[in-house]
């Protein structure tokens, strides 16, 4: 018997490579991902849709993140500890936090872009989101007492965040998931401006880096060597496609072009069920699917117009023929399964028949002065989707019945959520809200008659207005509830927009992909996942 020491082991393998045929290279391991649109802009401070969230939890790391199974854990922050009035956070930085280029992430980093966040200057429409933190809603509304260094944020070394805040916030930490709290690299903004966000520009302190951004193709994400948790970030590139075209999408993935969907045609649920098996994921999601009406221009400011035009709407057949039951007839603002809330408030006239729904909303037209010979005209603004798209022509088939007469305007969903930011004109537009952190806070802050960053029907009530405020200044949970859900009671009544269905999350996955996990918030980033060959 021959043994062969370390040393001619090594030489005799080298030896063999030597004469034996080249061997490639291992292929690269990349992560096909469908999302519901191109973003609008992947400034995370002017972000605010669910696309961009997607892409943003690839790009950036915050204080805290969500993990692929929701839970909150720890991003750039290894620990943190509050202070006995629960108005105070330490958060203590990773000592190996980089930016893609190499700098540290310091804590004077997040200094400057929660200031940057709340600096009226920027324009961030979620603004309001980080109104807890101390002084930052008279910094945003241009007080002039206030300036942007007051802001209750400091760093008190490189590694040491302190944030102080207004009150007591019991979701502080689920808020600071999402990408308001974001941070950006202070010297590529300072140099580029605007265009820090460009490829070519981009700065990351995230798990992947910005390769590529082609309109209306895809977005390419690199892994980022330099990120502290590099060694456990097992997907090397990402593809995102926009795929607003959901039968297309599907089609995709059905070719192996796809390995996850953000969304499925409802009307091939059924068979693609039969076809895929459990590649079709369904599971609850901390959203709702609305109608907003445009409570500020006429006819749709009387009230007697918004509950007729709610009222007459079918759900139970929506949700169950048009999604095929992927979706839950919503009748209330707040979805279930919200914490720190009990039962959310909703339409009084539920759990009545169809039939008395609809001779009710007609009494109610009548007394609004539409009906037979005078019609009511509606234009109803829609992002385009197949989903979307099915389900706006049911309702307005629906609406027919109380003499409405609907035309529609529909237009890719980055166009569409910008015209609704920005205050365009409409008469009634789908909507959709996913929770940025599970309380019904985020939900009804939508109808304050401040938040003009999505308040898009100019909704103004006084005393909702008030109970949100008095909301905002209870400490004892009980009671905070109790209020929060005397403003939801009034929403119900008055309904500035309309509940349509609850949502669920919709995905196609490959077999190939491992690790994925569905979650209220729908949380999934990349960064937990890998694909087998």
């Amino acid at each position: 018997m021959v043994r062969i020491t370390r040393r001619d082991a090594t030489f005799s393998l080298a030896a063999a490579l030597a004469f034996s045929p080249a061997r490639a290279a291992p292929a690269e391991v990349i992560f096909h991902r469908g999302n519901d649109s191109d973003p609008e802009t992947l400034d995370a401070h002017k972000t605010s849709t669910v696309s961009e969230a997607h892409l943003l939890r690839d790009l950036c790391e915050g204080l805290v993140i969500h993990h692929i199974n929701g839970t909150v854990v720890p991003g750039v922050a290894e620990s943190w500890a509050t202070s006995d009035d629960g108005k105070t956070y330490l958060f203590k930085l990773r000592s190996n936090a980089r930016w893609s280029n190499g700098d540290p992430v310091r804590a004077s980093d997040f200094v400057f872009s929660l200031r940057r966040m709340v600096n009226p200057e920027t324009g961030a429409k979620y603004a309001n989101i980080l109104y807890p933190i101390l002084n930052a809603e008279k910094i945003n509304k241009r007080d002039e007492n206030a300036k942007l260094s007051d802001l209750g944020v400091s760093a008190l070394d490189d590694s040491t965040l302190e944030v102080k805040l207004e009150r007591p916030t019991p979701y502080f930490l689920e808020l600071l998931t999402h990408q308001t709290g974001l941070p950006v690299h202070p010297a590529s903004v300072e140099k580029f401006g605007k265009d820090f966000v460009k490829p070519e520009n981009w700065v990351s302190n995230g798990a992947y880096v910005l390769k590529e951004f082609v309109p209306n193709s895809h977005i390419k994400l690199e892994k980022n060597k330099a990120f502290h948790d590099a060694a456990n970030v097992q997907i090397g590139t990402i593809l995102y496609y926009p795929s607003s075209d959901l039968a297309a999408a599907a089609r995709r993935f059905q070719a192996g072009e796809l390995h996850m969907t953000t969304d499925i045609p409802a009307d091939q649920i059924k068979q693609l069920r039969e076809k895929l098996g459990n590649q079709v994921k369904v599971a609850p999601y901390l959203g709702t699917y609305f109608l907003i009406i445009n409570s500020a221009k006429k006819p749709f400011d009387d009230i007697r117009v918004r509950q007729a035009l709610s009222m007459v709407i079918d759900r139970e057949f929506i949700a169950e023929e048009i999604w095929s039951g992927t979706m839950l007839p919503a009748y209330g603002v707040v979805p279930p399964n919200i914490g720190n809330y009990g039962s959310a408030a909703e339409a009084d006239f539920k759990n009545a028949s169809p039939l008395d729904r609809e001779d009710r909303a007609r009494q109610l037209m009548a007394e609004a002065g539409f009906g037979p010979g005078t019609p009511l005209n509606l234009q109803l603004r829609y992002n385009t989707t197949d989903n979307n798209r099915r389900t706006v022509i049911a309702v307005a088939e629906q609406w027919k019945a109380i003499g409405v007469e609907t035309s529609f305007i529909n237009t890719d969903g980055k166009t569409h959520f910008a015209h609704l930011r920005d205050g365009g004109d409409f008469d009634v537009a789908r909507y959709g809200w996913i929770g940025d952190y599970s309380d019904p806070q985020n939900f009804l802050f939508l109808f304050q008659s401040d938040n003009t960053g999505f308040n898009s029907g100019k909704y103004n009530n006084p005393t909702f207005d008030t109970l949100m405020r008095q909301a905002a200044d209870e400490i004892d949970l009980a009671r905070r509830a109790a209020i929060l859900r005397e403003a939801d009671a009034i929403l119900a009544a008055e309904v500035p927009w309309i509940p349509l269905m609850y949502y669920s999350s919709k995905n196609l996955v490959s077999p190939k992909l491992v690790g994925f996990q569905q979650n209220l918030r729908g949380a999934l980033p990349s960064r937990f996942m890998s694909l087998r060959s």
